[in-house]
């Protein structure tokens, strides 16, 4: 399984991006493989509109079964929910941290976006 995760670096140590939508990139890791890729999202930092459908889509592309970010807006859980793509919120962490919580099933799922849409 894949795991998709806003982040601010492209490394694992880096820190989860609480942006969704305008996250600069995505580290996807495999759980499986227990191997990553970095997924860029620079399409989307100045978007005037769309940035969290756009970059729900860019997750889908990428296999991703699940998402891990700090905030996502209605349009992103909309369109993450419907692709079905799992979303889990952290409030702060590295990526490594924050795929370990996942793994030992601390994160709980998402029900519903947290934050209005065009959240900066």
């Amino acid at each position: 399984m894949k795991v998709a995760v806003s982040c601010s670096g492209e490394k694992l140590d880096s820190l989860v991006d609480q942006r969704f939508g305008r996250t600069a990139q995505f580290i996807v890791y495999d759980l499986d493989a227990n191997m990553f890729m970095v997924v860029d999202n620079d399409q989307n930092l100045q978007a005037a509109q769309g940035a969290g459908i756009q970059s729900a889509r860019t997750v889908a592309d990428s296999g991703a079964k699940a998402v891990i970010t700090g905030n996502v807006g209605p349009k992103a859980f909309h369109t993450l929910n419907a692709a079905g793509i799992d979303i889990y919120l952290i409030k702060s962490g590295t990526v490594k941290e924050a795929i370990e919580e996942f793994k030992k099933g601390n994160l709980i799922k998402s029900t519903g976006a947290n934050v209005d849409g065009h959240w900066i």
